[in-house]
C-alpha cells in the first residue's frame, strides 16, 4: 500500500510497541532488521508505549480525537491498530489490529 500510494501522498509511520504479549522484545535495529524481511519501505521510529502513563504524546493525542477512539474506549487492544490522518492533521478513521488492509485502501482517495 505504501508502494503503490506514495507518490500520491501517503505517508506510513511505524511505532514498535512491546505492551502487546511481548511481541516486540528487539533493539530498535533488530526490529527494523526483521522488517525488512517483509519488504516494508514505511518509516519506522524506535519503539514506545502507545498505553498507560508512559505512552507516546502522538498516541496520547490520536486516542483523545473524536475519530480515534476505539469501540472499546481510547486505549489501543493491540498491536496494529491503525489512525488515518489527513492533510490537516486530522484523525479520520481508526481500524483494529485485524481490519482487512483492503478496509484502509477503499478509504485513502478522499484522502490523498
Amino acid at each position: 500500500m505504501h508502494v503503490e500510494y506514495a507518490e500520491k501522498g501517503l505517508r506510513i509511520l511505524g511505532f514498535p510497541c512491546n505492551q502487546f504479549g511481548g511481541q516486540e522484545p528487539g533493539t530498535d535495529a533488530e526490529i527494523k532488521e526483521f522488517a525488512k524481511g517483509f519488504d516494508a519501505k514505511f518509516d519506522l521510529f524506535s519503539k514506545i508505549d502507545v498505553n498507560g502513563d508512559n505512552a507516546h504524546p502522538l498516541w496520547k493525542w490520536m486516542k483523545a480525537q473524536p475519530k480515534g477512539k476505539g469501540m472499546l474506549g481510547n486505549n489501543i487492544k493491540w498491536n496494529f491498530t491503525k489512525f488515518l490522518i489527513n492533510k490537516e492533521g486530522q484523525v479520520v478513521k481508526r481500524y483494529g489490529p485485524t481490519d482487512d488492509p483492503n478496509n484502509i485502501k477503499k478509504d485513502l482517495p478522499k484522502f490523498l
